[in-house]
């Protein structure tokens, strides 16, 4: 076991349509979200020992050029393009530092300057990572001349509807809600709500995924400080210090193609590889949450990470959603940030923006805190436990050492919850009324 890691200061900017923004190219975006980062934690720039920075489009030491705008100290810089889960990626190699002795203190940035329309190849002139995936789509026969990813996580889908009986009406019931829970949240791209028919009959981009079920390209930057235990005693930080109990990481395994399956080729092994391991370090389920933020690209992606976490059993997903266990009032919320389907996904930045949430919970309690990303090229899961509230992300855990009354928890809940754009009072109060001990979130991405 290495050193514990704590999160100590976050910040981001707000997710924008590709150009809508003037001045904000990737140096300026990257200069928002670590600036506030660093006032967020109270430090400066020079107390920061090693960085990771992640992004995906962009020339070579994108993430010196970011940086060096907050000083120029000489210190390591490594930069980090996991497709979705390069900002979680980033995260893992600065807590892995101090874990591992190799500093106290880490910045974990990550940010994008995106394109207007669908994700496409750059390097014609070279083997593309996903040929594999490519291929294994034209051998299972499902092949349109739609945009590569919406057609890899709608055959999921289609996969979907067609083993367990579930209908368009369910993924549009995911786009739809998403959509309705981002109207709360500042930072996101898109706060409009639409009405359920629009969501479904609205323009196709792929068989039954339509446009408002997938999610855009954007701009933006997110950025955490990590700590050591001895940094965070130092500098009287303790208030505010959340420490990541655990994380986990995975990639594709032989299932993702020797079974020849849509769902397990959009990483539905990966995630659970990660997530299983998570609940095993940690002794908690998802059960143990009722908050869930998870890694929605399009519907049909948080469709079957419902399956994938545990949420509802193999097949019963779309029982869930007609439930309503997806959101206020049901078991769950999910997405209440309004997910990457109207939040937008900057894929460098993606994952560091829920790091905001464990920010605001510094100084609250024992948390644990879940992150998970899901996509073709890595997964990441992490758990918090607490006391009061188990807090799940797509990124990291953490666990203080101080308790705090459910009351408080309550009080600092909808904070917590404004910031991100969600509205928790539902399920605060269904907690008081039952007088709960507990107050559970899970985050996966």
């Amino acid at each position: 076991m290495g050193r514990s890691v704590y999160v100590i200061g976050v910040g981001m900017t707000k997710f924008e349509k590709p150009g809508r923004r003037e001045n904000f190219d990737y140096p300026d975006m990257a200069k928002e979200a670590g600036l506030k980062a660093l006032a967020d934690a109270g430090i400066s720039y020079h107390q920061v020992e090693q960085a990771a920075v992640g992004y995906c489009y962009g020339d070579s030491t994108c993430g010196q050029r970011a940086l060096y705008q907050l000083g120029m100290t000489g210190i390591p810089i490594y930069n980090v393009n996991n497709n979705c889960s390069t900002g979680s990626t980033a995260l893992f190699m600065a807590k892995q530092f101090i874990e591992g002795g190799l500093a106290e203190c880490t910045m974990a940035l990550g940010f994008e300057k995106m394109e207007r329309g669908s994700l496409k190849g750059h390097w014609n002139d070279r083997t593309p990572p996903g040929l594999h995936h490519g291929n294994l789509v034209k051998e299972i026969g499902v092949v349109h001349k739609a945009p590569n990813t919406p057609q890899m996580f709608g055959n999921a889908g289609l996969e979907h509807m067609k083993k367990y009986g579930t209908k368009p009406e369910h993924f549009a019931k995911i786009g739809w809600k998403n959509h309705k829970h981002s109207t709360n949240n500042p930072y996101s791209q898109f706060q409009k709500e639409y009405s359920f028919e629009s969501v479904l009959k609205g323009k196709r981009i792929y068989d039954y995924l339509t446009l408002l079920q997938c999610c855009p390209t954007s701009d933006g930057s997110g950025c955490a400080i990590l700590a050591s235990a001895d940094f965070v005693r130092k500098h009287g930080l303790e208030h505010q210090a959340v420490e990541i109990v655990a994380q986990e990481m995975a990639t594709d395994l032989p299932s993702t193609f020797a079974e020849k399956s849509s769902i397990k080729l959009v990483g539905f092994d990966m995630t659970k590889r990660a997530v299983d391991k998570i609940y095993e370090k940690t002794g908690l389920r998802a059960s143990d949450a009722q908050v869930v933020e998870l890694h929605d690209c399009f519907s049909a992606n948080e469709l079957i990470t419902y399956e994938a976490l545990d949420l509802c059993g193999v097949g019963k997903a779309g029982e869930f959603i007609d439930r309503g266990d997806n959101t206020y009032g049901g078991k769950y919320v999910v997405n209440p940030s309004g997910g990457l389907i109207s939040k937008g996904h900057p894929l460098g930045a993606t994952d560091l923006i829920f790091l905001l949430l464990v920010g605001l919970l510094g100084g609250l309690g024992q948390v644990l805190l879940t992150i998970g990303l899901v996509y073709e090229t890595a997964a990441t899961f992490a758990m918090l436990d607490s006391f009061q509230i188990v807090f799940g992300f797509v990124f990291q855990t953490v666990i203080l050492d101080e308790p705090l009354s459910y009351l408080s928890l309550g009080g600092a809940f909808l904070v917590l919850i404004s910031i991100m754009g969600m509205t928790a009072q539902k399920v605060c109060q269904e907690n008081i009324n039952q007088s709960s001990n507990r107050f559970k979130c899970l985050i996966q991405h």
